[in-house]
């Protein structure tokens, strides 16, 4: 573990990658000491200072301005943070879970089982998925929680066919055979053999992913049907601002900074969870 870190900290994109994560994680983590909600407020609700229909101008009370509604923004960025990291982390953990498991089972018992495991994989991912999310999180309602859910059903086939995948060719190698032959269960030689050959391409594509399933969340919220209104969310932050993006005639940056400061959120947090998968790549193909 350390001798990856080693490798990533010496490579320029990997190290911003990795310090980028650490600036949001560390953001998320201190959110009640750096944007403190009001007394009795539920802290994942955006503060709000007015209930004007106009956004207002960053100032001392609301530093990076508020969006229609009185919507204040740097509590929206502070508190957003913990909703990209806790949507993208439990989505991956869940989808690369399994797709762990069923690539692996898949892969490893092959023949009918592989069969048919794997039809059913071809079924979910013939199924556009963006359009698929959005159907069923608008069939589900809204919420943090249906948008995972949306994300969970329709996202862990990419997992299964990396998985099944690699295991393929891993359990073909001479140590596996010599593992089997000297009786090791199906289960030993699947976790303690196969398993940790076979997941650095995954332990990649979860980096990526997180990212990727951020960005799908803050397009929903932005579409409306994502998390409830008033909710810290970047993609509401923008969907708050999508009236002010063309600004007043004659100043067309006029309202800037409603939809500056969440650009800037969800870019740099997708940036950086893609720099450090395509870090981890190079590193494992190493």
């Amino acid at each position: 573990m350390m001798n990856v870190l080693g490798k990533i900290i010496r490579q320029p994109l990997g190290a911003l990658g990795l310090l980028i994560i650490l600036l949001w994680i560390n953001i998320a983590v201190f959110a009640p000491l750096l944007a403190p909600p009001a007394e009795g407020q539920d802290p994942y609700m955006i503060l709000r200072h007015t209930f004007s229909s106009l956004p207002t101008p960053p100032d001392e009370v609301a530093k990076f301005g508020t969006t229609e509604g009185g919507y204040d923004i740097y509590y929206g960025i502070i508190w957003g943070s913990r909703t990209a990291l806790l949507v993208g982390l439990i989505t991956v953990f869940f989808n690369s879970v399994v797709g762990i498991l069923v690539g692996g089972i898949s892969a490893y018992y092959g023949g009918v089982v592989d069969n048919i495991i794997m039809r059913i994989v071809d079924l979910f991912m013939s199924i556009p998925f963006l359009i698929a999310v959005i159907v069923m999180t608008t069939v589900l309602g809204k919420g943090l929680d249906k948008i995972i859910i949306a994300l969970i059903i329709f996202g862990w086939p990419g997992y299964a066919r990396i998985m099944r995948s690699e295991v393929l060719s891993v359990k073909k190698q001479e140590y596996i055979l010599a593992a089997r032959s000297m009786g090791a269960s199906p289960a030993r030689i699947f976790l303690f053999h196969i398993l940790p050959n076979s997941i650095h391409p995954i332990i990649v594509l979860i980096s990526l992913d997180i990212g990727w399933i951020a960005l799908i969340a803050a397009a929903q919220s932005f579409m409306g049907i994502g998390s409830e209104p008033g909710f810290a969310d970047w993609g509401q932050m923008l969907n708050f601002a999508r009236s002010w993006i063309s600004g007043m005639p004659g100043k067309p940056f006029y309202y800037w900074y409603t939809y500056t400061y969440p650009s800037i959120a969800i870019f740099t947090f997708a940036l950086g969870w893609t720099l450090l998968g395509d870090t981890l790549r190079d590193v494992f193909d190493t």
